[in-house]
């Protein structure tokens, strides 16, 4: 018996069956042929360089195979994403941010039964991809490893201390300064980009939104992202929302939506203990409203930090007004006509669940404790 034919047989009765006892059989035919392991192997890597042909990146993969299959299955893409990876050549900063992260587990001691169904199973879901739309401009150059600038930095600090603090009103104090420095760094970045040799252009990136909550979730990335000039475009289905802005916003974006989400669910769980002590059970509901409350107000004090922010470095003498505006505005223009180049069509969706008034208001305190206007800067 051939290997390959080994592997082809398998295929044929598992990969357009997905019946259980078809699952069954390929797998034994595969646990039946050692030989069949190296042509196995390099199947799922051609299956991985589909999946960038049809605009997956590594984080994306893992994510679609942690939120449809198992721990089992993780630790296989993740080794088919690293065997591949050699041969993948670099694909830019954040592609090997990401290739970074990818977990590094150690085989998994099982039957070759149980191995050859995990596989089965991992490659029915690679086949059945769909295609996302690209992130990368294929006329865009590549581009090059920054080192983390100093704002970032500051920008990183402030954020670990709110996540850490017990104390609400610091929490959202410490992330509205985080807010504004963002907004001025962006205002920097915008200014020295205008003036380059070529000028840069909007890029994209996925976030994941991940389960429960999701729409609520979606709601304030979709906040975060609006209050940093860039554009959000959320896929409930495949669990990710698609942001589009110029790099340094992507980066703020990607880290104040983290940071916030961290604060908004510790607040939660103390407001959510209030209600249990006076005997509410509801946690479903609460949960929900709550959420959706805070991505509410949130968004709407992140905004304010954001244009305070921008015009105090205006009037700080950081560029004359008259040419800081054209280069905010064609920047928007830029980052509008590639969202709508990559996605036009989109549907807007209602926000669902956020019926339970004590979760609104628990929600809508726990964003509005933050003091967003002109203050002493903190250290």
């Amino acid at each position: 018996m051939s290997t390959p034919r080994t592997v082809d047989r398998a295929f044929e009765a598992a990969l357009y069956d997905t019946s259980d006892d078809a699952l069954d059989t390929a797998a034994s035919l595969l646990a039946a042929d050692p030989a069949a392991d190296a042509d196995l192997l390099a199947r799922g890597e051609e299956f991985v360089a589909t999946a960038w042909r049809r605009g997956w990146q590594p984080a994306d993969l893992v994510r679609i195979v942690r939120r449809e299959l198992d721990d089992v299955h993780v630790r296989l893409v993740a080794a088919l994403i690293r065997s591949r990876a050699p041969h993948d050549g670099p694909r830019g900063p954040r592609w090997a941010a990401q290739l970074d992260a990818v977990p590094h587990p150690a085989p998994p001691r099982t039957d070759r039964f149980s191995h050859a169904t995990a596989v089965l199973e991992l490659y029915r879901l690679l086949l059945r991809l769909p295609v996302l739309e690209p992130l990368e401009q294929p006329s865009a150059p590549r581009r090059a490893a920054r080192p983390e600038s100093r704002a970032l930095a500051r920008i990183r600090a402030l954020l670990a201390k709110a996540e850490a603090t017990g104390y609400p009103e610091e929490a959202e104090a410490l992330s509205a300064k985080a807010q504004e420095l963002m907004a001025r760094h962006s205002v920097d970045e915008a200014l020295l980009a205008a003036g380059a040799p070529a000028p840069d252009a909007p890029g994209a990136c996925r976030v994941g939104v991940e389960p429960p909550y999701e729409q609520a979730k979606a709601v304030l990335l979709d906040a975060v992202a609006d209050a940093n000039h860039c554009r959000a475009v959320w896929n409930e289905s495949l669990g990710f929302t698609t942001v589009i802005g110029f790099e340094a916003d992507l980066e703020a974006v990607e880290l104040l939506y983290t940071s916030l989400l961290v604060q908004a669910e510790t607040a939660m769980t103390k407001a959510e203990a209030g209600q249990r002590a006076g005997g509410r059970k509801r946690t479903k509901t609460f949960r929900q409203s709550f959420l959706a409350a805070y991505a509410h107000r949130a968004g709407t004090r992140l905004r304010a930090a954001a244009e305070a922010a921008t015009a105090a470095s205006a009037a700080a003498g950081a560029a004359a007004e008259a040419d800081l505006l054209p280069v905010l505005a064609s920047r928007e223009a830029a980052v509008a006509d590639r969202a709508e180049h990559m996605f036009p069509q989109t549907t807007t969706t209602r926000l669902r669940g956020a019926a339970d008034a004590a979760g609104w208001t628990e929600g809508t305190r726990a964003a509005d404790a933050a003091r967003v206007g002109r203050r002493r800067p903190l250290e």
